[in-house]
């Protein structure tokens, strides 16, 4: 065999590499991709769960009047923000349960209440899945940044036109008396 044919026969399969690891590559970034739409999907469903129990809970009449009207208008600035405004209106209603629900003698007046012991625990499990669902999609998009940040992706656009993975920054910190709330 001629040195110039194993030289391109060389060329040819080191080409051949390169191109499998890229498509590798941009697989991987594909399916972190659809990791973060599937994480950020279970998120918003945590939020709306826990705006919608804030909401029942408000409207319910187991609370003082100022507690429900200050619950009722978060939830609904929760369920109803557009994207631009969602965290910022999240965090809002995380601050109005911990107001609302900042004290155990609230949670009792609550369970106290006809249905009142399944609205807490559904309260509670509510505010508590949600920290989980936004670390999740957090770590998702923290991924695929870090494969993003690479020259290869860079160079060789293996992102395509996927727009750059943004994280759900909120503040998640759940009222302390339904924290510390055992579910059944």
């Amino acid at each position: 065999m001629p040195p110039v044919t194993a030289t391109l026969i060389w060329i040819l399969v080191g080409l051949f590499a390169i191109g499998l690891y890229l498509s590798w590559t941009a697989g991987r970034l594909d399916r972190l991709h659809a990791r973060i739409d599937a994480a950020r999907a279970a998120l918003d469903a945590q939020l709306l769960r826990r705006a919608s129990v804030a909401q029942e809970l408000a409207t319910a009449g187991v609370l003082d009047p100022a507690a429900s009207i200050v619950l009722y208008e978060a939830a609904h600035a929760a369920r109803q923000a557009e994207e631009e405004q969602r965290e910022v209106a999240e965090s809002e209603l995380s601050q109005a349960l911990r107001a609302v629900f900042g004290e155990q003698q609230q949670v009792e007046v609550v369970r106290e209440a006809p249905g009142g012991e399944e609205a807490a625990n559904e309260l509670a499990q509510a505010v508590r899945r949600v920290p989980m669902a936004r670390r999740f999609h957090n770590d998702s998009v923290r991924a695929a940044r870090a494969l993003r940040r690479h020259r290869k992706v860079r160079w060789f656009r293996l992102a395509g036109h996927a727009p750059f993975p943004m994280a759900f920054e909120m503040d998640d910190e759940p009222p302390v008396a339904l924290a510390d709330r055992p579910t059944t």
